[in-house]
């Protein structure tokens, strides 16, 4: 492959030194107004006018399926392909996708496979773990199927599975089905002659899966449970644990059950880790499993996270590679969308000063994601990313304000200064209290992140500069689910079904500022952009053509 030249012509229309700021509003959806939008019921002015604005200036955008490089339409859209995609400006074919295809030619058994199989054939255990959960986000059952049957029929006799539940990418209480799916599969697998058990478990948000190191005391608990076969709450069978706990507090729910473990007859754990044993990670998304990763990994002089009381050896891998740039895990069964030339360094090579903002839940999308899966800078020189710390230990419905006013802050003191010609930002309220169903809670994070964007255009105006308005993926604006007819299904009780989960609504790009040239506008075309086409679109607002093989710019230029 020939070398890529970074240099970047001036754009004809748009000078270089006009200041821009990126706003990502992460799970702001469009849908109609309605009972159950908690966009439309929150009070959102500034996101209001931006939409009731001069058509030129607003359009929207596809944020899921095969416009982000997910498998089908009808796959929702997500944080790290949204983000992968706006950063990268190309259209990836992402880990679902990949996964799928590595099942389907047989491929994920080999490769990275070959020295899981080696720990197989000594008979030593392999242990699964993962997102049990068809939301197709960060895991999908069909994938868990095909790994766990493709290991029995290479000559896995003892398997044992760690199950972390859902309830977010999916409806709260499917994780009593999962697991009865699963444990008939399991049945029907110990009948030939195999031992496979579920050893562990626990709620996502609450065991193994934190991400961005926001409370490592999440993956600790994990730890305990899947590693140590500890836990306070000890059951004969996972549809035992999760039945129980859910009858000893009626507010535990998928997403933040407590660690359980899975015991014998004598009170013993079925299935701790011990040394020599093989550890796969079956999520195919990355950002909720570098951190178990890293604790598997990681040698005692570089892990002062927690204490792990006793690190076996063992051969782990991830069903992807989760940073590329550590090459974390060491071994992984499918190969990463290999993803070059991204938006972050063209801007860096062409001495772009940017600027990154987010609070830690959201801080790796603004920066890893969108460096297509890569850590650290481009080029210290030209580039600052600014964590603000997300408070540990509360679910984001107690406080849906979450972090918002504190990233408007500092991007706007950031954007103020003249330091940076690129400030982009996330406001991850939408999504991040969206997630909890909790619809008042939701209202008053979407306010947040309105008062949020309010401050930065101010910051804009004040500047002379230029802002774009975007999100990653729907979310709020659908917080309950609806069948096809469009009306609301409802649970056992009469009440409307929570709707937890990321949508395949569009999303809205808006672009405006005193410093935007009046003869610049939003095409009319392109009726199937996507967030890849708003690479090309910002890197135009900066006052340079993009890049050739990215997705088309949004913008275009009309006689005066």
């Amino acid at each position: 492959m020939a070398a890529r030249d970074f240099k970047l012509a001036d754009h004809p229309a748009i000078p270089r030194g006009i200041p821009l700021m990126l706003i990502v509003l992460d799970g702001w959806g469009e849908q109609p107004d309605g009972e159950y939008n908690a966009i439309s019921k929150a009070s959102t002015p500034i996101m209001d006018s931006l939409k009731k604005g001069h058509p030129d200036y607003w359009r929207l955008v596809k944020a899921h399926g095969p416009a982000v490089g997910l498998p089908l339409e009808s796959d929702m859209g997500n944080s790290e392909v949204g983000h992968n995609a706006m950063g990268a400006g190309r259209i990836y074919k992402q880990g679902a996708g990949l996964v799928d295809s590595a099942l389907a030619d047989g491929s994920m058994f080999t490769g990275g496979w070959k020295q899981i199989q080696e720990t197989i054939e000594k008979g030593c255990t392999l242990h699964l773990l993962g997102l049990l959960s068809d939301g197709g986000v960060h895991a999908r059952l069909d994938q868990v199927w095909g790994l766990l049957g493709g290991a029995i029929e290479r000559g896995a006799k003892k398997v044992r599975l760690h199950i972390l539940t859902d309830g977010r990418d999916v409806a709260d209480g499917s994780s009593f089905e999962y697991v009865e799916k699963l444990e008939k599969y399991i049945e029907e697998l110990n009948s030939k002659g195999a031992d496979v058990k579920i050893a562990s478990g626990g709620g996502r948000m609450r065991v193994t899966m934190d991400r961005y190191e926001t409370d490592w005391e999440v993956v600790e608990r994990g730890w305990h449970a899947h590693v140590l076969g500890e836990a306070p709450n000890k059951y004969t069978t996972a549809a035992e644990a999760l039945k129980d706990l859910r009858a000893k507090d009626p507010k535990v729910n998928d997403q933040y059950y407590p660690p359980w473990v899975v015991v014998d007859d004598a009170g013993k754990s079925v299935g701790t880790i011990e040394d020599g044993d093989a550890v796969v990670i079956w999520n195919f998304r990355a950002d909720r499993v570098v951190m178990i990763s890293k604790a598997f990994d990681f040698e005692d002089k570089d892990f002062p996270f927690f204490d792990r009381v006793r690190r076996p050896k063992v051969t782990l891998a991830g069903m992807l590679e989760y940073d590329v740039e550590i090459h974390l895990p060491s071994i992984h069964l499918v190969d990463p969308p290999q993803i070059e030339g991204t938006s972050g360094e063209y801007l860096a090579k062409n001495h772009v000063r940017s600027y990154a903002c987010s609070e830690t839940v959201k801080f790796g999308h603004m920066t890893f994601f969108w460096n297509g899966n890569r850590s650290g800078y481009f080029d210290a020189k030209y580039e600052k990313y600014v964590e603000i710390p997300t408070d540990k230990g509360i679910q984001f419905n107690e406080k849906p304000p979450m972090k918002a006013a504190e990233i408007a802050e500092a991007a706007a003191a950031a954007f103020k200064s003249g330091e940076w010609d690129f400030v982009r930002v996330n406001f991850p309220n939408a999504d991040m209290v969206g997630h909890t169903g909790d619809m008042e809670a939701t209202v008053v994070g979407c306010e947040a992140a309105d008062k949020g964007v309010e401050v930065l255009l101010k910051a804009v105006e004040d500047a002379g500069g230029i802002y774009l308005v975007t999100a990653d993926h729907g979310n709020a604006e659908e917080m309950v689910k609806h069948d096809k007819d469009g009306k609301p299904v409802l649970t056992k009780d009469g009440t409307p079904q929570k709707l937890t989960a990321h949508t395949c609504a569009p999303v809205p790009v808006a672009i405006g500022g005193p410093g935007l040239p009046k003869n610049i506008k939003l095409r009319k075309d392109l009726p199937g952009a996507g967030l890849a086409n708003v690479a090309a679109t910002f890197i135009n607002l900066c006052g340079l053509e993009a890049p050739s093989d990215m997705e088309p710019t949004l913008l275009e230029v009309v006689e005066q």
